[in-house]
């Protein structure tokens, strides 16, 4: 028969709600399933240890007398809204509550800090999408997506990712239809596809957009590689009832910074496409505050 420990953590383990005990000494004595979905950190990796550094905004905020951190940005009647970092680099907004633990004569033996994630949690930024099976495929990139950035911030090999915008699939989606604007698509995808390095990756990013992720060294060779690929999607042969359209790409390029976080490099790589969409279209912009220019 299961004792009451056995029983009390498989009760914990249940909950959809992130757990986490920790003693008087600062360090982790529990850490249920939740948690680990929420966080990415398993039990294995934090039990018995002091709070790591990007989990600090979550525990140690609620394990004092107040707020103490800058990662606490606002208290609510559930608790303490609270942007840890995700094991593999994005934030991870959370309302967090303490419970102090106490023994049979009052003394204090630790906290129980209970967290959920809002609304936001995970949110990496996509393109407007209105195709099941695009999403799909967002999906088990987004996997690959992290993987490369944890690699990242272990000392791995730089990285950096391509935000394209096909700019006139939106007109054409809205003059000619659907069936026009996915041929034309296709078009620019053979284009670009023929244009990757052996190592890089392709993957639709939204109904008009794509993500490439690349491996060149230095912010100045990823620019270098976009204007390559903008200058291939404008070879594309793409005719629509014997009519030729011109194709062109805007391309927002930005590159991994270890300080960062995988969602803070998708976001800086999408402002950098819309401002190439912005400024007209057929350019380049490198993030962060870097200047659209149109490919030679």
């Amino acid at each position: 028969m299961a004792d009451r420990t056995e029983l009390l953590e498989a009760a914990l383990d249940s909950l959809s709600e992130g757990i986490a005990l920790v003693d008087t000494e600062g360090k982790i004595v529990f850490w249920n399933r939740a948690a680990d979905a929420i966080t990415g950190y398993t039990s294995a990796e934090l039990l018995s240890r002091y709070v790591p550094d990007p989990l600090e905004p979550l525990l140690l905020p609620c394990t004092g007398l107040g707020i103490q951190d800058a990662g606490a940005e606002a208290q609510t009647g559930r608790g303490v809204v609270v942007r840890a970092q995700h094991k593999l680099g994005h934030k991870v907004p959370a309302i967090a509550r303490k419970l102090t633990l106490r023994d049979g004569l009052g003394g204090r033996i630790g906290t129980a800090i209970v967290f959920h994630p809002t609304e936001s949690l995970d949110a990496l930024p996509h393109g407007e999408c209105e195709d099941s099976r695009i999403e799909a495929s967002q999906t088990e990139f987004e996997d690959r997506l992290g993987a490369v950035f944890e690699d990242f911030l272990q000392g791995g090999e730089s990285f950096g990712v391509l935000w394209i915008t096909v700019d006139q699939a939106h007109d054409l989606r809205k003059t000619h239809g659907s069936g026009a604007c996915d041929a034309m698509l296709e078009k620019v995808e053979h284009a670009l596809a023929n244009g990757l390095r052996p190592a890089e990756e392709m993957g639709r990013w939204g109904d008009d957009e794509y993500l490439i992720l690349s491996h060149e060294r230095t912010p100045e060779m990823l620019a270098a590689h976009a204007q390559a690929l903008a200058d291939l999607a404008r070879t594309a042969d793409f005719r629509w009832w014997g009519d030729r359209v011109s194709i062109t790409v805007s391309i927002g390029a930005a590159q991994a910074e270890r300080e960062g976080s995988l969602v803070d490099l998708l976001e800086k790589a999408k402002a950098a496409m819309f401002s190439s969409f912005q400024a007209g279209g057929n350019r380049i912009t490198s993030a962060p505050g870097g200047q659209a220019c149109s490919p030679s």
